[in-house]
């Protein structure tokens, strides 16, 4: 009998279970669609009971607001506490998951910038390079309407130079899913002429990006008084 139930307890626990059902493994593995209700409740409270798994005891906790994740923000902390298994910590996290998700739907999505020209590009870099005393090489990361991803720092140097390693450039494209990009480094002194180290790095940048099908749109060289397009200039 002693064994039976421990053999029972045992075949509770999430950790029995097979890898891609486990919530937290199967939302790395499928995404975080692909979990119900409660396998996301049950990755908030963590742990269940000694004869409930955290999804058992997600289950209860729905039920408990009609399987209706607009009841269960009603519920307060101490109506969450009520359920064998939840503490104040449990209950919290749950509350806190909730009221995250409604201020979300309050809220407007970001509209993200659109790069139309080289003076767009130019303004959404200037923040991170103005008034820098030494070199940095950025990337404006782009979506196929060119609309702007985020910029990444690819690298940072000294007054005359920085190195722009292409393995990091296209890694960083490839890792935000990014269909196009633009290159931009700083010159400190003002210079906006392209050395031929830098229209090398532009041709070798293109190609590499032709090959990836993540094409170089333009390479800007940027100062605080304004910048140079390669694309403008008919030499990208």
């Amino acid at each position: 009998m002693t064994v039976e139930s421990t053999d029972y307890h045992v075949s509770r626990n999430i950790l029995s279970w097979a890898e891609e059902d486990r919530p937290r493994e199967k939302l790395l593995l499928k995404g975080r669609s692909a979990l119900t209700d409660a396998e996301l409740i049950a990755i908030l409270i963590g742990s269940g009971t000694v004869d409930l798994t955290a999804v058992d005891l997600a289950k209860i906790i729905l039920q408990k607001a009609g399987n209706n994740l607009n009841e269960l923000a009603k519920l307060s902390i101490k109506d969450l506490m009520k359920i064998k298994g939840i503490g104040e910590a449990k209950a919290i996290s749950i509350a806190a998951a909730l009221e995250l998700g409604r201020r979300r739907k309050s809220e407007e999505p970001v509209k993200k910038p659109r790069i139309t020209c080289s003076k767009d590009a130019y303004e959404q870099i200037r923040p991170y390079l103005q008034d820098l005393p030494h070199e940095e090489f950025w990337l404006l990361l782009l979506t196929r309407a060119n609309d702007v991803i985020r910029p990444v720092q690819i690298s940072q140097g000294g007054v005359s130079g920085t190195v722009a390693d292409p393995k990091m450039i296209f890694k960083a494209a490839v890792e935000h899913l990014a269909s196009a990009i633009i290159l931009v480094h700083n010159h400190p002194s003002g210079n906006l002429r392209p050395s031929e180290a830098d229209r090398d790095l532009t041709r070798r940048l293109k190609e590499a990006g032709r090959l990836l099908e993540i094409p170089v749109l333009d390479h800007l060289i940027f100062t605080d008084a304004g910048f140079y397009s390669f694309a403008d200039e008919g030499i990208l």
